[in-house]
């Protein structure tokens, strides 16, 4: 069975920071480029980061480039989000997402 579990989300001050993770397993993690992905409060998903198979090429949403960084330990079968200077339209529920598959969520709110 395939599970995607996400943790690290809570509530940060504006210009705080969060690492949140998503422990794979029930699949071959290494043979998958992986996503985060977003669902603002009363809105739809939005793409946020993608990471390829070996973790050697990243990409950003504009809305967070330069201020997240996405992050693979296959050791691990782990994806990570950094946040840094985070701000409050940044409030969503984040998943991880492999291929058709889409963890829980986890939720990050930021508000002072």
């Amino acid at each position: 069975e395939v599970q995607l579990v996400e943790s690290g989300g809570g509530l940060v001050q504006p210009g705080g920071s969060l690492t949140l993770s998503c422990a794979a397993s029930g699949f071959t993690f290494i043979n998958y480029a992986m996503s985060w992905v977003r669902q603002p409060p009363g809105k739809g998903l939005e793409w946020v980061s993608g990471i390829n198979r070996g973790g050697g090429s990243t990409s950003y949403a504009d809305s967070v480039k330069g201020r997240f960084t996405i992050s693979r330990d296959n050791a691990k079968n782990t994806l990570y989000l950094q946040m840094n200077s985070l701000k409050p339209e940044d409030t969503a529920v984040y998943y991880c997402v492999a291929d058709r598959w889409r963890g829980q969520g986890t939720q990050v709110t930021v508000s002072s």
